[in-house]
């Protein structure tokens, strides 16, 4: 079998998630993790000839001024993560990684994420929208041929950005073009000029963020006419998948939830940006839309997050559903999620990368809808409840699986 070349391009590219999957996919490749957590390491995965750790390149767009070593140095000391034996084994593989990193953009990010840019992205801020997507284009065009890439799959790993203007949702592809060509204030957010710069280079698009990205039917469009892929939105991870596990109990059983609250802390930089209220809207109203969807009904909910900054990387989710059973009696389940973010994201950053790229292989563009399980506001699906979402997957697995055996 021909090795292949798969460049990884990441957005928000030394940041929590990007450098733990990053950190991640080095130390696979030497051997110093196994694959808890990749559930593209699961037996059913197996016959479907996913990219291999070694056949992996990584480059990325970043805003800020550092490198995985010190991110990666900087996860140890302040949330116990990763071990300096680890560190050290990779070290080298992490520096060859950071030279392909080029500066990110500053294009509507909002002022909380503006105000963590270092000197080579300061010096892009007074860029157009256009003149943004046509630069970033290029960073990935180059990485792609100077390492003679066979395909690139971009993936949004950054931080949540103010939600953009509502008529920007609707928009066709002849309306962003407009807005791009325009010489006015072009209310595209970042995420959206990012998947613009992947797609008009026939990269596919990732998108781990609550941040619109792709999420509208004109850069759907585009895919279809780049032939590219995209998908998202918001990693599912925590507190959120618990919800979309046991929303569906609720359903099935005919108890009426009557009030869902959910209250989390984290204090990495995820959460420092979250502390904004304007970005936090964002980010809320993803992990809030699910209980209506999966029960048909809305009971009170309420979604709060907290930045605490001693808590690092690692999030307390404490949720409290008041229920109504038998002969109208209150009743009550509470649970108390505690993990590691980026350890929790990481893992299915990589299995995104890897079922893209195998979807990429069989010529498909636009959505992808069998990867919802990933995602809190999944694109190209209705279906909300995580176990349906993952029967989609699955039945992907064994068509993908049958072809490879007639093959």
């Amino acid at each position: 079998m021909a090795k292949r070349k798969v460049g990884v391009w990441l957005i928000g590219a030394w940041g929590g998630v990007a450098t733990t999957v990053v950190v991640g996919l080095a130390a696979l490749r030497k051997g110093l993790t196994d694959t808890t957590g990749l559930v593209t390491s699961l037996p059913p995965f197996a016959g479907l000839d996913l990219v291999n750790w070694d056949e992996i390149v990584i480059g990325g767009h970043e805003i800020r001024d550092t490198s995985y070593s010190a991110e990666a140095q900087n996860l140890i000391e302040k949330s116990h993560v990763f071990n300096e034996k680890t560190l050290a084994g990779i070290a080298s593989q992490l520096a060859k990684f950071d030279a392909n990193v080029r500066p990110g953009t500053l294009f509507n990010v909002g002022s909380r994420i503006e105000s963590l840019a270092g000197a080579a992205s300061l010096k892009t801020k007074k860029e157009t929208a256009s003149q943004a997507v046509t630069r970033l284009a290029k960073d990935i065009e180059t990485f792609k041929a100077s390492n003679k890439l066979d395909r690139v799959v971009v993936v949004n790993v950054s931080s949540t950005e103010p939600p953009p203007k509502e008529e920007v949702k609707s928009w066709m592809w002849a309306d962003v073009q407009k807005s791009l060509a325009a010489k006015g204030d072009c209310p595209l957010p970042a995420s959206t000029l990012y998947a613009i710069a992947a797609m008009k280079c026939g990269a596919h698009y990732v998108n781990f963020t609550p941040s619109i990205g792709s999420d509208l039917p004109g850069l759907d469009e585009y895919a279809h006419q780049q032939q590219v892929l995209h998908v998202g939105r918001d990693g599912k991870t925590g507190e959120t998948l618990m919800k979309a596990v046991l929303a569906p109990m609720f359903a099935a059983r005919n108890l009426k939830v009557m009030s869902w609250v959910g209250h989390n802390i984290f204090g990495n930089l995820d959460g420092k940006v979250l502390d904004d209220p304007i970005n936090k809207a964002n980010k809320v109203k993803s992990k809030d839309h699910l209980l209506t969807e999966i029960l048909g009904y809305k009971p009170q909910t309420l979604v709060s997050i907290e930045y605490i900054e001693s808590m690092g990387d690692w999030k307390t989710a404490w949720d409290h559903i008041h229920f109504q059973g038998f002969l109208g009696t209150p009743m009550v389940l509470q649970f108390t999620w505690q993990g590691c973010d980026s350890l929790l994201a990481a893992p299915l950053v990589i299995d995104l990368i890897r079922l893209t790229e195998r979807e990429a292989r069989r010529g498909s563009s636009g959505v992808i809808p069998h990867l919802a399980s990933f995602f809190k506001s999944p694109m190209g699906t209705d279906e909300p409840a995580f176990a349906y979402q993952f029967q989609e997957l699955m039945r992907w697995v064994e068509r993908v699986t049958d072809e490879n055996l007639e093959d």
